[in-house]
């Protein structure tokens, strides 16, 4: 909503008696306050920091007219029935769809040394989870631009089709090629679903109830993904490796009957186009370069250190067309920004590129903990991976807490930035005590340091969203959760790389002096199988060079959590520095001037931005008048000193004239 500035002055204020100010509750007092203001103010022009400008006094037919009539058709608030059994299975859908592709991500973990023995592949290793990465971040963005133009729950519903095609052919796989395809495939719709499981809340559900469930999501990415390896054990030890992938197709097939039957959206208005426009908007010549760029990037992180030494040329090549695509793919957003899959008024807004970095941080973070801590559990405690994943479930029951937690502060405040200070906080806490870990640390210790580690992870995790959610415009909103879900993928990617040159590097530095051991070969063996490789005499030693190896792997994670931090501060102290740019004295009186006269229609214009689903609007109005009203009374509080200070000086002096006059007349 947008009024023409105009120049106003200072107008008689609201009955002071609405403050408890005893000073204040005179008629008398607030005729002189109000002749005051009319002697010394000056008329200012206004604009509201929230971007609504105020004018002249508005008539009472404007404001009737204003007032919201109900919720529109179709409208997040219209579409809000939380009572109703096909809202709740449409928001389970979407769960379950997000679960499943989580899962995926982390449940090969486990499985793959029995794949490997049963399709005799070693040399396939590393592209059982490169392939999927490789698809799942190269997609991201390319989804995000469809689900910016086409039907939500068509693109959706393809999305689950793509995946479930991927899972039956791993499950089905009868050698390497085979599974290594499917995986591709399925990462390709999975790229699709995390953009889209979270889009179809947004009709849905209004902006400011929209925390809670939303961390739903949060909490439920994070259990999938810490969960994966455990639930990966169990079926490869308790039936076939087969069911971590035959295991999505029923779940997935009962999503896709809820979504299909029940999620019915309004449909987006697009003009006419023919089929080289509607090509052309999915920005084809971005993707030709974006894809072979992060396909370049992930290979040479997933290459470097195991497969390759650093210094091969393939890896060095490889780097370098990254870059050279990098650039391609930056210089074609740059020229064609209506078309571009990066928009670059979208990633330059300071909210979203913050907010990017961020998710990148905290995702290397989780995933480092994700892979590592159960390695720490299998080499120094000598147990099983399901073992291990039992080991960990402090960090997910933790991060099932926090969760919720946050979603309520958040629902309940309004403001999402404290959840992303308070979650990196206490997550790097819980990562420098585990940096501490000893083979002999105390089960009362790992618990503890590990609770500490999920609660942060948990309170700072799905918030980014919402951030993206109230400050970008609802038609960019699609591309802003892809570039947040492409930034999870990249950095856990990127960091997971991280930790295993960690890994490697420290092993083989601290293992090479030692007579009689190989410690390449300890590497490639694997930890599980430490005790029937090493010999009793060394098995200490390993012992302790895998302890000091992965804690350094907590220390990269600690370090990405100080880096969110760091990014968090830069955005405050930028917003402070534009807000500081005002002169004080000058908006003190804006706001006095503005409450005086405009109280009642700030608080009409909070009931408008909610009905229009603007939370980021609600909450800067909020603000606004909670300030307006203090800065009105403390204002009028001195006004109404002065004015006494002022007359009891006068009436001083003419007591003084008048004894005077007195002493001389006689």
């Amino acid at each position: 909503m947008s009024i023409p500035d105009e120049k106003i002055g200072m107008e008689k204020a609201p009955s002071p008696s609405e403050h408890p100010r005893r000073s204040l509750s005179s008629s008398e007092g607030t005729r002189n306050v109000d002749s005051y203001l009319d002697e010394k103010s000056k008329p200012v022009q206004e604009r509201t920091s929230t971007g609504l400008s105020i004018t002249s006094q508005p008539n009472d037919g404007d404001v009737e007219a204003a007032k919201p009539q109900g919720p529109a058709p179709g409208s997040p608030e219209a579409n809000y029935q939380p009572k109703s059994l096909k809202f709740w299975l449409i928001l389970l859908s979407a769960f379950v769809s997000m679960f499943l592709v989580a899962l995926d991500r982390t449940i090969i973990a486990t499985a793959i040394p029995t794949i490997t023995d049963d399709f005799k592949s070693l040399n396939d290793i590393g592209w059982y989870g490169a392939s999927y990465m490789l698809t799942t971040a190269s997609f991201q963005l390319v989804w995000g631009r469809i689900y910016r133009f086409y039907d939500l729950r068509v693109t959706f519903l393809c999305c689950i089709v793509i995946f479930e095609v991927g899972s039956a052919i791993c499950g089905a796989a009868p050698n390497s090629p085979v599974f290594i395809v499917g995986r591709a495939i399925a990462g390709v719709g999975s790229a699709g679903i995390t953009t889209g499981s979270l889009l179809t809340t947004i009709p849905m559900i209004p902006l400011p109830k929209r925390p809670i469930f939303q961390s739903i999501f949060g909490m439920v990415f994070g259990v999938a993904s810490i969960s994966g390896p455990l639930l990966g054990g169990a079926f490869t030890e308790r039936v076939t490796w087969r069911w971590c992938f035959y295991l999505n197709l029923p779940v997935g097939a009962v999503a896709f009957v809820f979504m299909f039957f029940f999620l019915r959206l309004p449909q987006k208005p697009q003009p006419p186009a023919t089929v080289f426009e509607q090509i052309r908007r999915l920005d084809p010549l971005g993707t030709f370069f974006f894809v072979p760029s992060i396909v370049c990037l992930l290979l040479a992180l997933q290459w470097g250190g195991s497969t390759y030494p650093w210094s091969n040329w393939r890896i060095i090549l490889l780097f370098i067309m990254f870059g050279l695509a990098g650039i391609a793919f930056a210089i074609v957003q740059i020229k064609m920004p209506k078309t571009a899959s990066l928009p670059p008024k979208v990633i330059t807004q300071r909210t979203m590129l913050s907010g990017t970095f961020y998710m990148f941080f905290m995702a290397g973070a989780m995933m480092l903990c994700i892979y590592y801590l159960p390695l720490w559990f299998q080499t120094t405690h000598g147990i099983s991976p399901v073992k291990s994943g039992i080991y960990t479930l402090p960090l997910v029951m933790s991060l099932i807490v926090a969760v919720i937690m946050s979603g309520i502060l958040t629902q309940k405040t309004g403001y999402y930035v404290p959840s992303l200070i308070i979650g990196p906080s206490i997550m790097a806490i819980g990562e420098g005590l585990l940096f501490t870990f000893k083979p002999d640390t105390g089960s009362s210790h790992w618990i503890a340091y590990q609770f500490l580690t999920g609660y942060g992870l948990g309170f700072g995790f799905q918030t980014v969203n919402l951030a993206i959610q109230s400050t970008l415009p609802k038609e960019e909103i699609p591309t802003g959760i892809a570039i947040i879900f492409f930034a999870q993928q990249l950095g856990g990617a990127i960091f997971v790389s991280v930790g295993q040159t960690i890994l490697s590097t420290l092993l083989v530095s601290r293992l090479s002096n030692v007579p009689g051991l190989d410690a390449t070969e300890i590497i490639k063996s694997g930890a599980t199988e430490l005790v029937k490789i090493v010999p009793a005499a060394f098995l200490p030693t390993v012992i302790s060079a895998y302890n000091y190896a992965c804690t350094r792997i907590f220390l990269a994670a600690l370090c990405s959590d100080a880096s969110k931090r760091c990014e968090k501060k830069i955005d405050n102290r930028r917003a402070n520095e534009q807000c500081q740019k005002c002169a004080p004295d000058e908006r003190h009186k804006k706001i006095i001037n503005l409450y005086a006269r405009y109280g009642a229609e700030l608080k009409k214009l909070v009931e408008l931005a909610k009905a229009d689903d603007c939370m980021t609007m609600v909450m800067q109005l909020e603000r606004a008048i909670k300030a307006l009203t203090e800065e009105r009374i403390k204002a009028l509080t001195e006004l109404q000193e002065k004015i006494e200070a002022e007359a009891a000086a006068k009436k001083r002096i003419e007591e003084e004239a008048a004894r005077e006059l007195n002493e001389r007349w006689q």
